[in-house]
């Protein structure tokens, strides 16, 4: 089993990569490999609705988001990680699961995923609850902790005195490990993912 931790910040090795590491070492000790995604910071595309995802099952920016849902297809759950900026995700990681969902979201549904949030202050709530709506959109089993997902500091070294936010890293990565432990047995013993329905209404005709 491997869970993918995305790193949406444009500091590789920030607060954001801080509580992602917290959460893989607990995901490392329960068993489960753990690889580090960063979507990078060079200039990225949003998307322009141009729907040719829908004929060739990819982004027609074949880039970092092309990437990350060709890689989503080879894991079983993911971690997405995020700075603060004006109570609300990072852009640049919005752009990148924007079109990776839409594109590929057949790669990430029924796979259990979490959001985790880095935040000087606050805002981090509403960051959260911002990237926790890809999931349910998608078919996927969101993992909670025993805490909201985020940590303290404007620097690495200041993350690592929020006791509490590691804390709940750190639970939330052994949350993660029951859960895919749980989807593994059950595909072993023959429980299937469901078949949605997949039903549109416009509202205004």
């Amino acid at each position: 089993m491997k869970v993918l931790m995305v790193n949406g910040s444009s500091r590789e090795n920030g607060c954001t990569a801080a509580a992602l590491a917290e959460v893989a070492r607990a995901l490392r000790e329960s068993g489960v490999d753990t690889e580090t995604f960063f979507i990078g910071n060079k200039p990225l595309p949003d998307c322009i609705a141009c729907r040719k995802c829908a004929q060739t099952g990819k982004c027609v920016f074949d880039d970092t988001a092309n990437e990350l849902a060709a890689k989503a297809a080879e894991c079983d759950g993911f971690v997405f990680g995020s700075p603060v900026y004006y109570s609300h995700p990072s852009a640049r990681l919005l752009t990148v699961m924007d079109r990776a969902f839409y594109s590929g979201g057949r790669n990430f549904a029924f796979k259990p995923a979490a959001a985790v949030l880095s935040a000087r202050r606050a805002g981090s709530v509403a960051s959260f609850d911002v990237i926790n709506k890809y999931f349910t959109i998608c078919s996927m089993p969101v993992v909670s902790s025993t805490y909201w997902n985020h940590v303290f500091g404007s620097q690495p070294e200041d993350v690592a005195q929020d006791k509490e936010g590691l804390m709940t890293m750190y639970n939330l990565g052994k949350n993660m490990a029951w859960l895919l432990e749980c989807i593994r047995v059950a595909k072993e013993n023959g429980v299937a993912v469901p078949v949605n329905e997949k039903i549109k209404t416009n509202f205004v005709r």
